[in-house]
């Protein structure tokens, strides 16, 4: 292994066209820098500068190896600046629902690590029992899930409205039976939707299954059929209110955390803050 040391050493004597600009730059003495360059002489069995030139200049070997020296040595300052520098080396693992994760939240996010580089952020979205399972599991620092009632340990928690909603574009009574546009079997709003359309006396099958918000919403948006939403989610879509079914019984959007302290404690705060102002928002009309 070369001596990044050494390497220096070699490339300052070529660069300076001599020994002694080249001890001035690395500040040390001629007698030092000689011994560096005849260590690194003796570690590629080769002479890699020319002593008679002046300047003095590099041998065949020389210049061989000079590029690759000055890669070497480029590549250990940039290894020490990042292993110096503090940023992004403390993690926060996070979770929450898809259609929390909004441009206002994201912002939130990237102005928090902007005050606090050394953190980085580990977001996950997903289904709310799933990311209380992992959060249970210690997969995250800090969790956003949707449900009925908010366990005793939850830091704070926010009513959220949902409601029905049907495209704008629909023109006529949907048939009978009505088609439903779900999330997967597991997704907090899918037992809710059968309920309240059995209680209703309807028939009804599954026309669209998606997995996310927005595949959910576009499906809706299409005409595919009706479906059950956060109204904070309808917001801006092309989406109106199914007026045969009045709104549902609010759901709990809950913070939890391990911790109550430190930079935990400030990101929770903030996540509070953000949910409290989108569950005062007005829904569409």
């Amino acid at each position: 292994m070369l001596d990044p040391r050494l390497l220096r050493a070699f490339i300052a004597i070529v660069e300076a066209g001599g020994f002694t600009k080249a001890a001035e730059r690395l500040h040390m003495t001629q007698s030092t820098l000689s011994q560096q360059l005849a260590r690194l002489e003796d570690a590629v069995g080769q002479t890699l500068v020319d002593r008679d030139t002046r300047p003095i200049r590099p041998s065949a070997a020389g210049e061989r190896l000079l590029g690759y020296a000055r890669r070497i040595v480029t590549l250990q300052q940039e290894a020490t600046a990042a292993l110096g520098n503090p940023a992004g080396t403390a993690p926060i693992h996070i979770g929450l629902p898809e259609d929390i994760f909004s441009r206002s939240m994201a912002r939130l996010f990237g102005e928090f690590s902007k005050r606090h580089q050394e953190i980085r952020l580990d977001v996950s979205a997903g289904l709310s029992r799933d990311l209380t399972r992992r959060y249970r599991g210690g997969e995250f620092d800090i969790v956003v899930v949707k449900e009925p009632a908010p366990s005793n340990d939850c830091r704070a928690s926010f009513p959220e409205s949902i409601g029905w909603f049907e495209s704008k574009d629909a023109l006529n009574a949907w048939p009978d039976p009505v088609p439903l546009v779900t999330f997967p079997p597991g997704g907090l709003y899918r037992e809710t939707m059968f309920e309240r359309i059995e209680r209703e006396r309807r028939r009804w099958y599954i026309a669209f299954s998606g997995s996310s918000f927005n595949n959910v919403l576009v499906a809706v948006e299409g005409g595919l059929g009706i479906t059950l939403l956060p109204n904070a989610a309808a917001l801006g879509r092309h989406v109106r209110p199914y007026a045969p079914f009045s709104d549902e019984a609010a759901i709990m959007v809950s913070i939890y955390a391990w911790e109550n302290t430190g930079l935990i404690a400030e990101l929770v705060e903030q996540i509070g803050a953000a949910l409290s102002e989108r569950s005062s928002r007005p829904g569409p009309s």
